[in-house]
Parts: C-alpha cells; structure tokens; sequence
C-alpha cells in the first residue's frame, strides 16, 4: 500500500565523493592495465563510471532481492544475453517442456520479435542474443507461460519459422563457400542470395498475440534498477527505451599518479613438498624456483568522483512503465535512498580477493540538491601535490572540494548547502575545525 510522501523538491541530487585506494586494480583495459587520463597537464589513475554504475546497481539489486534496503520487495532488472535460454529452463521447470523443444521455440520466437543470435554452428554463442538485453527478472518466465498457454498455435509456427531459418542459413553458408572460386564468383553469389532471399521472405511473422506478450514481458515494467540507470535497445523498435535518470562520471586521482607493476612469484605446493622432503641435494635441486612468474599492475591515490538523480525523469519513468503517481511517488523516494546508498557502499569487485579493495569507505561524501547539475571535478584540475602543499591528499582534498562548493553556493540560488558523512575521523577533525557539521549515516544524506 502507498504511504504519502513530501513533494520532490530539487530536481537534482548531486553526489560527491573522495575515497582512497592502496594496491588496487578495480578497472583495467583490454592489456590488463590500469585506465589513466591526461588531466591538468599530467597523468592520472582513472576507475570508469561503467564499472562503478555496474557495482552500484548489482549491489542495489542483490539487497533488494535479499529484501534489504528501502527497495526490499520491488522489482529489479537483469542485464544478460540468456534470455531464450532463461526462457526454455521455464518452459522446462515451470511446463514440464522437453529441453531441446523448449529451447529452439525459446530460439526462435525472441529471434522474430528481432533479437539476433550467435551462429548455430557454435553451441557456446548459438543460444546467446549478439547483444545484452537488460529487462525485468521475471521475463523469461513471462514469456514461457504465455508459450505455454498457446503452445499449439506457436509450436506449428515455431516448426516453420525453424525449419524455414535453417535454410536461410544454409544458403548463407553456401554463398561464403563459393566466394572461395573467382571464376565462379558472380553467378554463385547470384544464387545463393537468391535462395536466402526466398527463405527470408516465406519466414512467418509472429502471431500478434504472442509478440504483444514477449514485448509486454521485456518491457520496463516496475523494474527500478532499469528506471534509474535506463536502457537502449535498438534491435526492437517497437521496444520502449528508457533515459536514465542517473548521470555517473569517471573517477580520477586528484593529484598525479603512476601505476606500480608487482612482481609476483606462486609456489608450486606438489613441487615445494617433494623439496623438503627429498634425501638428496641434486633431488631438491630439480624442484627448485617459482611454479610460476608473472607481473600484475596496481594503483594508488586518493579518487574524486560523482553521480546525480534526476529525481523529475526517475518519477517519469516509473510512470511511464504504468505505476500510478502515489507508487511512482513512493518508489521514487525508496530508489533515491537506495542509489544514495550504492554510491557510498558499492565498489567494482576486480581483484577484491588479492587486494580487499571492496572494503574501502569513502573519506568524503558530499550531498546537496539543485536545479542542474553540478560537476566538480574542476576543482582538481591543478593536481593536489603533497610535498609542496604540506599534507595528505585526502584531507588536502577535502578542503579544496568543499572550499569550491562553499563558492559555487554564494554565486547561486538554484543549489542548497548539502549535507557532508565521513568515515575517517582525520576528515572528522578538518570539518570541526572548518566548522562543518557532518551527519552520521548514508540515510541522512538525502533531503
């Protein structure tokens, strides 16, 4: 049941946040190595806002799922190109459905609607869709009991569509064969496109009911995850997309850093014990070095970062998936308060074994609301330098960021004062001697 809440308020929430990081490797690009930009002339550790926007929603998921948080009991998303295979274990489970049936109706029925798969020819990707599809939970399920339900109207289809499929893909094939001969080049060419063309236009369509339904199953709905960080999906068209209502920004050191390669050797235990026990120095000798060698690189440095709710698109959103006002109203309060909590709490899980980076909490969390956003990033575009500058980069930090929105307030009136939380009592202290009250818990970061 919906309770009354206040008025929005605000538009925006502004989130800002400092954090620091020892040996770490959150974020790497395709070598493995640590991502950086050039910023304020020199070189600086960056943590892309993808892999933060996934921590975040994963973490707001899994509580919600585990019916923690302001957002226990509703609805989440999931992101994954298993849809058709998520889809026949339904089918299997929930119908009692043969799994080979289930899976090629599965197959073929998200592949009408404009899904396209992986090869048939590979069983790994045969069953994935070429792209993530980022829908509610309970999709697959949706969409395998309305199968179910019309199972010998959509199973004589499904026969045809397959079969059908198959040979379009058959005549594909024959056309990059023949390619291979030069001489035959043009009227093979000819040919098979000939006979994939007449394959591709005796493809039946899908019947209206049941593309209503998959498309009703994969739409938005009440999954709050999908109003708040939104979605694009260009291989439906008649499938809504949705503008996020969050805007993330990559984090980067406030001052200028290099990454550390760690030289790292792993034992070999088999080879170690036969070492230890050997009766023979020469014996001993064959088990000697490292099993193995390798490097692994890490970083350092304490990381400015921001986020913002539009708290107006997330109300439209939900409305937009047909929730009424006061739910839409309700749930817009229980989201904010939920996306407040993931940006303080979540961290990306890379290497959080070898380094316990996910353990970190932030120096540093600024609030405040307002009618644009504001990014402050600006004010670390002179690296913080602790030599010449005489402190630690995190308690340097903080009074430059909060120095700089001190400034931006007495120059605006769309912008509010905020609220600031620390988990480090050195931060504690600069903001009682800057005179700075602080709250105490994520919950008191929101208006």
């Amino acid at each position: 049941m919906s309770t009354h809440v206040a008025p929005m308020g605000h538009q925006f929430l502004s989130l800002h946040l400092l954090e620091t990081l020892a040996a770490v490797l959150p974020v790497r690009d395709e070598n493995g190595a640590p991502k950086s930009i050039v910023y304020g002339g020199v070189e600086r550790h960056m943590i892309t806002s993808q892999a933060r926007r996934r921590a975040e929603r994963v973490y707001s998921r899994d509580r919600a799922n585990a019916q923690k948080g302001p957002l226990a009991g509703h609805t989440m998303g999931v992101r994954t190109r298993e849809w058709a295979l998520m889809t026949a274990h339904a089918l299997e489970t929930r119908h009692g459905w043969a799994k080979e049936r289930a899976l090629a109706t599965s197959r073929a029925v998200l592949q009408a609607i404009g899904l396209k798969f992986g090869d048939r020819a590979k069983p790994t990707v045969a069953n994935l869709t070429k792209v993530l599809l980022f829908a509610p939970a309970d999709a697959g399920e949706r969409i395998a009991d309305h199968i179910n339900t019309d199972q010998a109207t959509i199973g004589a289809w499904a026969e045809q569509y397959i079969a059908l499929s198959e040979a379009t893909a058959a005549a594909k094939k024959l056309k990059g064969r023949r390619k291979s001969s030069s001489q035959e080049q043009d009227a093979s060419s000819n040919e098979a496109d000939g006979a994939a063309e007449t394959a591709d236009a005796k493809l039946p369509a899908l019947p209206k009911a049941t593309r209503n339904a998959v498309l009703t199953a994969l739409a938005p709905r009440d999954a709050i995850d999908i109003a708040l960080y939104g979605r694009f999906l260009a291989e439906i068209p008649d499938s809504p997309n949705v503008d996020g209502a969050i805007q993330s920004s990559h984090a980067f050191t406030v001052h200028e850093a290099e990454h550390t390669d760690d030289f790292y050797a792993a034992a070999d235990d088999a080879k170690l014990a036969r070492k230890h026990n050997a009766l023979d120095f020469l014996d001993a000798a064959d088990d000697s070095g490292a099993g193995m060698t390798g490097y692994q690189a890490l970083i350092s440095g304490t990381f400015y970062r921001h986020a913002v709710l539009d708290r107006r698109k997330l109300r439209q959103n939900l409305r937009a998936a047909g929730m009424s006002e006061p739910d839409a109203e309700s749930a817009a309060v229980a989201a904010e308060a939920e996306f407040v909590s993931s940006f303080v709490n979540a961290f990306p899980e890379a290497k959080k074994n070898s380094t316990a980076s996910t353990g970190v909490l932030p120096a540093l969390v600024l609030a405040f609301d307002g009618d644009r956003p504001f990014n402050y990033a600006a004010a670390f575009q002179k690296p913080i330098d602790e030599v010449s500058e005489g402190g630690p980069a995190g308690e340097l930090a903080v009074r430059r960021l909060l120095a700089h929105h001190a400034f931006v307030c007495r120059r605006r009136d769309d912008i509010t004062a905020g609220r600031i939380l620390t988990y480090d009592p050195a931060i504690h202290a600069v903001l009682q001697e800057l005179g700075t009250k602080d709250v105490e818990s994520v919950e008191e970061l929101t208006a």
